[in-house]
C-alpha cells in the first residue's frame, strides 16, 4: 500500500473507530513534531468539523509554537490553547522532588489529563501520537502521551511518517527536518537520550550486520525494559481459581 492510499484508509480507519464508539469527533495533542502533525492531518481529513487540536505550552514548548501556527494554517484544524506552565510549576513546588525523569514525565501526565478533561466534555475520543519506533521502544510516558484512545500511527516506523508527511502536501518543512524531540525538557533530542539514531533502530529490523554489537544491545535492552508499558497491567489469580 502507497503512502497516500494509507493516509486515505486511516481517515476512513478513523472515522469507522469513532462511529463504532459513538462518539463524535476527535482531539490531538499538538507538539509542534511531525507525529502530531500528521494525526492531525489525518484527523482533520477525517473529521472536517469534529476535529480539534489542543496547544497545551510548558516550559520547553515556546520555540515550537511558531511551527504549530504554520501547520494550523495548512490544515485549517480547530485549535485550543491551554497554558500549562503555571499548573506545572505549582505541582512541582508542592511534590518538592528533584528526580529529573520524574518531573519531565509531569508534562505529558498534566497533558493527557487536560485532552481527555476536554475530550470527555465534547464526545471526542483521543488521538495517540506514537509511532512504531517509539512503540517497540517504549518510548513514551506511560499514562502520559501513552495514555489515549486510539494510535492512527503506530504501524509506521520514524522515516514512514516523515515520508508521509511529505506526501500530503501540508506538513511545514520545518517540521518535517526537526530534530525528533519529546519535550521533556530544554534541547532534548530522542536521538542522544536513547544511544542512537531512528536510521539505526530500522537497520535493526532491515540489516542488522550493518549496526555495532553495541547498538544492537542497546535496542534490545530499551525494548526489553520497557515491556511493562506495551503488556496489560499485571493481575494476580481469582482468590477461587
Amino acid at each position: 500500500m502507497k503512502y497516500l492510499e494509507y493516509f486515505n484508509y486511516l481517515v476512513k480507519w478513523l472515522q469507522d473507530e469513532v462511529k463504532k464508539a459513538k462518539m463524535k469527533g476527535v482531539i490531538v495533542g499538538l507538539s509542534g513534531g511531525i507525529d502530531s502533525s500528521l494525526v492531525a492531518a489525518i484527523a482533520k481529513k477525517a473529521f472536517p468539523n469534529n476535529s480539534l487540536g489542543i496547544i497545551m505550552p510548558i516550559n520547553s514548548m515556546a520555540n515550537d509554537l511558531d511551527d504549530i501556527k504554520a501547520l494550523v494554517n495548512n490544515i485549517k484544524i480547530e485549535t485550543l490553547e491551554v497554558n500549562l506552565k503555571d499548573s506545572y510549576n505549582e505541582l512541582l513546588k508542592n511534590l518538592n522532588i528533584n528526580d529529573k525523569l520524574a518531573i519531565a514525565n509531569i508534562k505529558p501526565r498534566l497533558r493527557m489529563t487536560t485532552l481527555y478533561a476536554i475530550a470527555q466534555a465534547k464526545k471526542y475520543l483521543v488521538l495517540g501520537t506514537d509511532n512504531f519506533s517509539e512503540m517497540y521502544l517504549g518510548y513514551f510516558t506511560k499514562y502520559g502521551d501513552g495514555g489515549v484512545d486510539l494510535l492512527p500511527i503506530v504501524h509506521l516506523k520514524k522515516s514512514e511518517v516523515k515520508q508521509m508527511s511529505k506526501e500530503i502536501k501540508v506538513i511545514p518543512e520545518s517540521i518535517i527536518n526537526k530534530k525528533p524531540s519529546a519535550g521533556l525538557w530544554e534541547n532534548q533530542s530522542d536521538e542522544e537520550e536513547l544511544g542512537f539514531s531512528y536510521d539505526q533502530f530500522e537497520l535493526f529490523f532491515t540489516n542488522p550486520e550493518k549496526l555495532s554489537n553495541e547498538i544492537i544491545k542497546k535496542i534490545k535492552k530499551q525494548h526489553k525494559i520497557t515491556q511493562h508499558k506495551r503488556k496489560a497491567i499485571p493481575k494476580p489469580k481469582k482468590m477461587y481459581e
